[in-house]
């Protein structure tokens, strides 16, 4: 019998805290029955996962979260985004669809075949997906009640050169992209970002990587919901294509408990 590991760790914070750091895109877990739906070798699979993860992401936002004043809560996936991805849509609203890569990808960050043609995608929705947005909802839901708002932070990483798959590639690849949505992220949040990465080489707006995350109930719906999306450009904190981390770790972490802590 396959044993299959936790899809996410809600990790508490301080009661009072409405930060919620949302890490989707950091590990490497790929359950034995999920493998068996991919057709890459073990070797090309590992290469994919060296470029398509955030790797060492969740350590960032762990120092973060230890540095900051008042704890901030952690919402952190555990498996790969190869099973799902948390944060696309799950139909045809997804653009990432025109490059297989809707909630369950079907090619890969060079555009080969990850799954074949005609992979049925519902059952690692069922299993995966929407069990993660219903908790990550309930996470919100549960911040608002004890603070009156919630603030989702995500935590990403991206490479400092375009890989195949990106389709807006062409624009700049800034340190920290800062990744906005026109309801849910008030410029009181967008300044005190750019205020706490400034130590980091600086921001970018929305390029390579635009948007932020929020659970539909709360999409452009309630303002009390804000959030951001904090994109780092890898050769800033670690080698690519997942290699080790380096001492950029730190400044970054450093940088976002700043963040925590100025909202």
């Amino acid at each position: 019998m396959t044993v299959v590991p936790p899809s996410f760790d809600l990790l508490p914070g301080d009661p009072a805290s409405p930060v919620i750091l949302h890490v989707p895109h950091s590990a490497r877990e790929i359950p034995d029955d999920v493998r068996s739906g991919i057709v890459l070798d073990d070797a090309a699979l590992q290469r994919e996962l060296d470029h398509i993860t955030d790797a060492h992401t969740a350590v960032i936002a762990e120092e973060a979260a230890r540095a900051a004043a008042t704890t901030p809560w952690r919402f952190v996936n555990r498996l790969s985004r190869l099973v799902v991805d948390p944060e696309r849509f799950p139909d045809e609203r997804e653009e990432m669809l025109a490059v297989g890569m809707g909630a369950v990808y079907t090619r890969t960050t060079h555009k080969d075949v990850l799954r074949p043609d005609g992979f049925d995608a519902g059952p690692l929705i069922e299993r995966y997906f929407h069990p993660y947005a219903s908790a990550m909802t309930e996470a919100v839901t549960d911040r608002l009640a004890a603070t009156g708002r919630c603030v989702i932070v995500d935590v990403h990483s991206y490479p400092a050169s375009p890989l195949p798959y990106e389709l807006h590639a062409d624009g700049p690849r800034p340190p920290v992209c800062l990744g906005t949505d026109p309801f849910h992220t008030p410029s009181a949040l967008l300044d005190a970002a750019r205020k706490a990465f400034a130590r980091c080489g600086g921001t970018g707006l929305d390029s390579p990587f635009a948007g932020t995350y929020v659970p539909l109930r709360y999409y452009g719906e309630r303002a009390e919901v804000t959030a951001l999306m904090v994109e780092i450009r890898r050769d800033t904190y670690m080698t690519e294509p997942g290699g080790p981390a380096h001492d950029g770790v730190a400044r970054l972490a450093s940088a976002l408990a700043s963040l925590i802590d100025a909202v």
